[in-house]
């Protein structure tokens, strides 16, 4: 019996450590509220706006874009046209709210296809039109505040969540804007 018990206790051990067969984690409340009071006005910040605006006025097609998307994905480190959107002004306000507050792991801004804007590290990806945090932020125009789940973030060593929120021109959704937050720094 003694060996069936330690022998369970081990299997959930490698299932902790392999985070294999586990459930993804709600957002604790004051992430929502956070969401809500603080990131979604920042979606209206004018230099965020003017960014997002300007990028649209380009008329860039998905085609074009899933184009930049391969590009993105198969380089190495941080390639020019990486490094200009992070040092744009965008970019640069993206890093002054970072510095703000020591939940802000990352931030990044997508235009009206969800491709990058602005970003303050490197994504995985330049296209975000594909995934939750854009669909559900755009909300095809219609704009919303989107909260995924908590999940542990090798690179970081912490708990994050991604916060997703509409970028708006007015009462005009734009784009959307999502912020990585280290919850366990969120009081």
């Amino acid at each position: 019996m003694k060996r069936l018990i330690l022998m369970g206790i081990g299997s959930v051990a490698v299932c902790l450590m392999l985070n294999v067969g586990l459930a993804a984690e709600k957002a604790p409340q004051k992430i929502y509220d956070l969401a809500n009071k603080t990131l979604a006005q920042l979606g209206s910040d004018p230099v965020i706006v003017e960014a997002v605006k300007a990028e649209n006025a380009k008329g860039k097609t998905l085609a074009a874009v899933k184009a930049m998307d391969d590009k993105w994905r198969a380089t190495p480190g941080i390639a020019d046209n990486m490094k200009a959107i992070m040092e744009s002004p965008c970019g640069k306000r993206l890093r002054e709210i970072q510095a703000s507050a020591s939940y802000y792991a990352e931030i990044f801004v997508m235009d009206d296809k969800g491709a990058n804007v602005a970003m303050t590290d490197k994504t995985s990806d330049y296209w975000q039109g594909d995934e939750a945090k854009f669909k559900n932020a755009y909300s095809d125009g219609k704009g919303a505040v989107f909260v995924d789940d908590v999940e542990f973030d090798d690179s970081s060593q912490a708990y994050l969540v991604q916060v997703s929120v509409p970028v708006k021109d007015g009462e005009t959704v734009i784009g959307a804007i999502t912020f990585g937050i280290d919850v366990d720094k969120v009081e």
